[in-house]
């Protein structure tokens, strides 16, 4: 994977990177990497296992760009390997930003300096929809050209198999089924000839010098326009007040006017019909994620989610007849576990994540409990063989760059990451205190002490509420030579490595 990265950028820049970082995850099957050139030139490269998928975001990405849409240039691809390489656009999001915001300045109910940076993306929206509508090529669309009656209903359902089910809301199958087919009708009477972004929300747009850019709209296809503002004014893991989303959708019509006419009552009147369906596509995405999959940020968003359904309810739903789904939304608004985030109802959880030397034995038991993994690193090549590596740690960018040059280094990240982070879902729904995951190596130096620095930063990012705590047991037996020469590493370190 890694050569067709250097291969790609190098076509591109005319030189290789120089280093390859890996990029958090979203929760999507695609991984992505920032590839570093020595003038410090950057690109993303992504794999994506889905060719369909791939293809999609591909063509789209080619269309709005050829009409000034501010998405990310494709520098290379290889459709064989499910590899591109794309313009790297920065690493703050939407969401980034208005939790920065909302940092400074705790009191609002929501930034005003962010208000502009929204009404720019939604006078940008427009010209995706129809403009880029115009343009793009939807016989490359996945999974369907269209949001139809089957995407429809595709969605009703992921909504009642992996939220309600799991949940363990009660609903009336049939009922509920005839409902389903009464509201996709009724969402069909929206104007839909024109592009769906599908996923418009705080994660998949980047700001780029206080500029907006656009990401992830390979699930795009023809459809309605309420259905991408809706998501955008809805997204759970933001929550703007309900004055801000009133003004915002009207800014967002008055620019929309200026591509086509627009009937803004009949508008209004299915925007709160695709309110409804995005919001249920969003808790069927976070039923699945968080649990059935064990993962808990996701269910972060749900109580906004389900105060997002209580604000419809409460201004007068829709404008079709549901008794069903009412009932149904009015089940989630009364269930109080579903109102508070898992963070508030559960035990702080402690994950201790250490390194050490198989020659000084096991580690010890640290949470006091016996449970936990303890992963052996010994299968990997080692950069303790070499001179140049002997006086460094897993935590030195040459022994980092090293490691991520050997190919079991992802395959083995990929299979730990994945068992650790599926425990900690299922620990933290439990409610039990305290994990331990520990990696061992010969000398407890390189590689384990790489593994685990990975780790309690991976854990860091991505459960803020688990109280993380690093150690490397081997580094007080290192030779006092060794030791010295560490130092300055160390220091640089020392807030990763020490105990909290």
């Amino acid at each position: 994977m890694e050569k067709i990265f250097r291969r790609l950028f190098k076509q591109h820049f005319g030189k290789p990177p120089v280093s390859i970082l890996e990029i958090a995850g979203d929760g999507s099957s695609r991984q992505m990497h920032r590839l570093v050139g020595d003038a410090m030139e950057t690109a993303v490269a992504v794999t994506g296992p889905d060719p369909d998928e791939n293809r999609a975001f591909l063509s789209f990405s080619r269309s709005f760009r050829s009409i000034g849409l501010p998405v990310p240039e494709i520098y290379g691809v290889d459709e064989k390997a499910g590899i591109y390489l794309e313009e790297d656009l920065g690493e703050t999001t939407l969401f980034d930003a208005v939790t920065m915001a909302r940092r400074e300045d705790p009191g609002a109910d929501f930034p005003a300096a962010m208000v502009p940076v929204y009404q720019r993306i939604l006078e940008i929206l427009p010209r995706f929809q129809v403009e880029g509508g115009k343009g793009v090529d939807y016989a490359h669309a996945y999974p369907r050209a269209a949001f139809d009656r089957q995407s429809i209903l595709w969605d009703l359902n992921y909504f009642k198999y992996h939220f309600l089910k799991l949940a363990h809301i009660p609903f009336n199958e049939a009922r509920l089924e005839k409902d389903f087919r009464r509201f996709a009708t009724f969402l069909l009477g929206a104007d839909t000839r024109h592009f769906l972004y599908r996923d418009f929300q705080s994660r998949n747009v980047m700001l780029r010098d206080g500029e907006p850019w656009f990401i992830d709209y390979q699930g795009g296809r023809r459809g309605a326009l309420q259905y991408d503002v809706a998501s955008l004014l809805y997204d759970p893991k933001v929550g703007l007040t309900e004055p801000l989303r009133e003004e915002l959708l009207e800014h967002y019509l008055d620019h929309l006017e200026q591509y086509l006419p627009v009937d803004r009552e009949r508008f209004r009147q299915h925007f709160r019909g695709y309110v409804l369906v995005r919001i249920m596509q969003a808790m069927g995405a976070y039923g699945y994620r968080g649990f059935y999959e064990r993962k808990p940020r996701f269910l972060q968003s749900v109580p906004q989610a389900v105060r997002n359904l209580e604000r419809i309810l409460e201004t007068g739903f829709v404008n079709v007849e549901l008794p069903e789904l009412r009932a149904v939304f009015e089940r989630i608004c009364g269930t109080a576990s579903l109102r508070r985030k898992p963070a508030q109802t559960l035990p702080g959880l402690t994950v201790h994540v250490g390194s050490f030397s198989f020659k000084g034995g096991y580690p010890d038991d640290q949470g006091g409990h016996g449970g936990g993994f303890v992963f052996d690193c010994r299968a990997i090549h080692n950069p303790g063989r070499y001179a140049e590596y002997t006086t460094l740690c897993g935590c030195d960018e040459p022994v980092i760059y090293f490691l991520e040059q050997q190919p079991e280094v992802e395959e083995f990240w990929t299979s730990v990451r994945g068992l650790v982070e599926s425990h900690v879902g299922v620990w933290l729904t439990r409610g039990f205190s305290s994990l331990s995951v520990h990696f061992g190596c010969t000398g407890g130096q390189h590689r384990s002490v790489y593994f685990a620095e990975r780790l309690a930063a991976f854990l860091r990012q991505h459960y803020p509420s688990v109280h993380v705590v690093l150690a490397h047991r081997e580094q007080g037996r290192w030779p006092a030579r060794e030791q010295a020469e560490l130092a300055a590493a160390g220091a640089a370190a020392g807030a990763a490595s020490a105990p909290e």
